[in-house]
């Protein structure tokens, strides 16, 4: 890493994406030059791991963490968090590997997470779901599903967002230092649900920013009708807990705060 730490670190799970993670470095860098970038790959066969070594010699903001097996992208991110919170970064920003998540529109999370507003948020979550947002490219049973996941979940876990599925986010890295990470149960695509839902039981703030949402034009989505499936039964059990189980916050009231902000 470069000597003159940033105080954001911009994160990405990989697998399998040596056609698109070259093209998302340099997006990444020219959106923040300031920004650390860490990417962290689950031993991809096509060369992605070692495409992200090889760079890093060359970028020294870029770190490339490599791990022998495919584990999973919630595993994935929790290596991200720990990482984030042992190196005290303040903000910590993740997104696909695939460019459907635009690189360009990291500096709008940023400055929303960033301006001095009351109460301030602690996760700034790129949304497809709210005024100005869109999904380009997408067929329609895969736009029906993805509605109806985002439905289930605010129902469910009670969430106060729109958009509860994507991963395009940024996190104060402070409110991440709470989560007890190894209790987080998904290792699939439902992380993202849970993550919100631990959080927003511990009192934290939300806010939305609309972006374009862009199908991948290079390899094949990860996710699976057996991992959606799973995802859906890992909610509904969290929705358990969440309406019979235990209320009870960990940290900051959630009735002295509110939960939510949308940026129109």
């Amino acid at each position: 890493m470069h000597a003159t730490r940033s105080d954001t670190l911009v994160a990405v799970a990989t697998y399998n994406e040596i056609a698109n993670v070259p093209q998302l470095i340099e997006g990444i860098t020219a959106t923040v030059p300031h920004a650390d970038i860490v990417v962290i790959d689950d031993n991809s066969p096509d060369g992605t791991g070692q495409w992200c070594e090889t760079k890093s010699r060359q970028l020294d903001r870029l770190l490339c963490l490599h791990r022998t097996d495919k584990l999973g992208l919630g595993s994935a991110t929790n290596e991200l968090i720990r990482h984030a919170v042992e190196q005290r970064y303040r903000y910590l920003v993740t997104l696909d590997a695939d460019l459907s998540h635009p690189p360009g529109q990291i500096a709008d999370l940023l400055h929303c997470i960033d301006q001095a507003a009351v109460p301030r948020p602690d996760v700034v979550i790129g949304s497809r779901y709210v005024n100005g947002g869109q999904i380009i490219g997408w067929p329609l049973h895969r736009r029906i599903m993805s509605r109806l996941v985002n439905t289930f979940a605010r129902w469910t876990l009670r969430l106060p967002v729109r958009d509860c599925s994507g991963a395009f986010r940024c996190y104060r890295v402070e409110c991440l230092r709470h989560l007890e990470l190894d209790r987080i149960e998904s290792r699939g695509y439902s992380y993202f649900e849970e993550i919100l839902w631990r959080l927003h039981r511990q009192g934290a703030v939300f806010a939305e920013v609309p972006i374009h949402f862009v199908e991948r034009q290079h390899g094949r989505t990860k996710i699976t009708w057996y991992e959606a499936v799973s995802s859906v039964c890992l909610l509904a059990r969290l929705g358990w807990q969440q309406w019979f189980g235990d209320k009870r916050s960990v940290s900051r009231s959630k009735r002295d705060r509110p939960s939510v902000k949308t940026k129109k």
